[in-house]
């Protein structure tokens, strides 16, 4: 599935384009995509979440988030700032904790967004989906895993590459539908002209190597085109989870 659409935020034009992909190791995809123009003015709400597991919680999970964070967005009527990101996290905290209480079973998800209107951009993050961008030639990874292979990696706990690091890839303490009801990290973003920026999950930022995205990223294509091209990518490199992606392309 892909998609494509331009709107205007930020100050700039925006092309956007989606694509997701089930993989080889699922029966369904667990990953949700959503990314519209603002309703009340011009701007672009862009989300990527990722359910923990395969089961009906995480279908859940993630449909509810994504659609609690959008709604919250969309009705947000002032300039974006933090303060209405976290309040749209905790509310879709509140929603799945109460929706994983029904199921009694693991109702979990992570969430990713970039939100862009006339007064600026604002991405938003929890758990282990990732916000990269491809400025002057250069990828740089925006967010942090909030995982314990993130920490091992980072104090030198272990090596990234080894078996210890990925056994806690899977440990994440914070997410949507945690005990904690824990907070995003909002990290304001500057969008200059031929910025490329690249929200994904973990079968993208997992399977996808780091020179194999900056070029796909760096390639020109239209922004579907770029995001086809990525979960494409993960399915050669094994397809071992589903693969979910938005491209926004600034001009």
């Amino acid at each position: 599935m892909t998609t494509m659409i331009e709107v205007s935020g930020a100050g700039r034009q925006l092309s956007v384009g989606t694509a997701t992909e089930v993989g080889r190791r699922y029966p369904a995809n667990f990953d949700v995509v959503r990314a519209a123009e603002l309703a009340r003015r011009p701007g672009l709400c862009a989300v990527v979440a990722d359910g923990m597991g395969a089961g009906e919680g995480s279908r859940t999970a993630g449909r509810l988030a994504v659609e609690v964070f959008t709604a919250a967005v969309q009705q947000h009527r002032g300039p974006l700032e933090p303060t209405p990101l976290f309040a749209a996290i905790a509310e879709a905290q509140r929603q799945v904790r109460a929706a994983g209480q029904e199921l009694r079973e693991l109702t979990g998800c992570t969430l990713t967004a970039l939100v862009a209107d006339a007064t600026g951009a604002w991405v938003t993050q929890i758990g282990d989906s990732r916000v990269y961008r491809l400025r002057g030639g250069l990828l740089e990874l925006l967010t942090v895993d909030h995982t314990a292979a993130w920490l091992g990696a980072v104090h030198g706990w272990y090596p990234a590459d080894s078996p210890q690091a990925a056994a806690a890839r899977y440990q994440l303490h914070r997410f949507i539908g945690h005990p904690s009801l824990p907070e995003p990290d909002v990290l304001s973003v500057t969008m200059f002209p031929g910025d490329v920026y690249c929200l994904c999950t973990d079968g993208i930022a997992e399977q996808v190597p780091y020179q194999r995205m900056e070029r796909t990223l760096a390639s020109g294509g239209p922004a579907a085109t770029i995001a086809a091209a990525l979960t494409a990518a993960s399915l050669e490199a094994g397809g071992r989870d589903n693969a979910t992606t938005v491209i926004v392309k600034v001009a």
